[in-house]
């Protein structure tokens, strides 16, 4: 019984202890792990400003993009380590196959039987500020129509252009 528990105890210790918890800003999405004391300290003055690239999808349509789910970590993450919010900045400009995580959940069904399962988590990110850009040129490409993607999405005349635009503002690339 003694050697069953500390089994138990050794394979249990490291979940509890780097236990994945919601954020404050997007709560359904976005988890975190708590950082304790970091050696590089994060900086809570400046303004962090990010764009991120994300131009892949995955296979499993039935799940959240996870690298759009980046975006609400990093808000939430930078949050819980005391950054303002009003002091970070985020867009994502969205390409190639990625596009089909913005499509509204009409257009969505058509194409996998399914509702978006990005859907709400595009509209929280949009609700916090969050900037998310559609390629022209990939639109064009795939056939998608204004009218085929989320409310909050902005059409850009491309992916490149909005990266350098948002760059020349000073916002620092993320590139997956």
């Amino acid at each position: 019984m003694k050697n069953r528990l500390s089994t138990f105890l050794i394979f249990l210790f490291p979940l509890l202890m780097f236990a994945q918890k919601k954020g404050q800003i997007i709560t359904d999405f976005g988890k975190t792990f708590e950082v304790i004391n970091p050696d590089f300290k994060t900086d809570l003055k400046n303004e962090l400003k990010v764009v991120f690239d994300v131009g892949r999808s995955f296979k499993d349509t039935t799940k959240v993009n996870p690298l759009i789910n980046t975006a609400a970590r990093y808000l939430n993450m930078h949050v819980d380590a005391g950054v303002p919010k009003d002091k970070l900045s985020v867009a994502i400009v969205i390409h190639g196959a990625a596009a089909n995580d913005i499509l509204r959940n009409e257009k969505y069904r058509s194409r996998f039987g399914i509702e978006n399962p990005n859907a709400k988590l595009i509209t929280d990110l949009h609700n916090n500020g969050v900037q998310i850009i559609l390629c022209g040129q990939t639109a064009a490409y795939r056939g998608i129509e204004r009218s085929d993607v989320l409310p909050e999405i902005q059409l850009a005349l491309s992916a490149m252009t909005a990266l350098v635009q948002l760059q020349n503002e000073n916002y620092r690339l993320i590139n997956f």
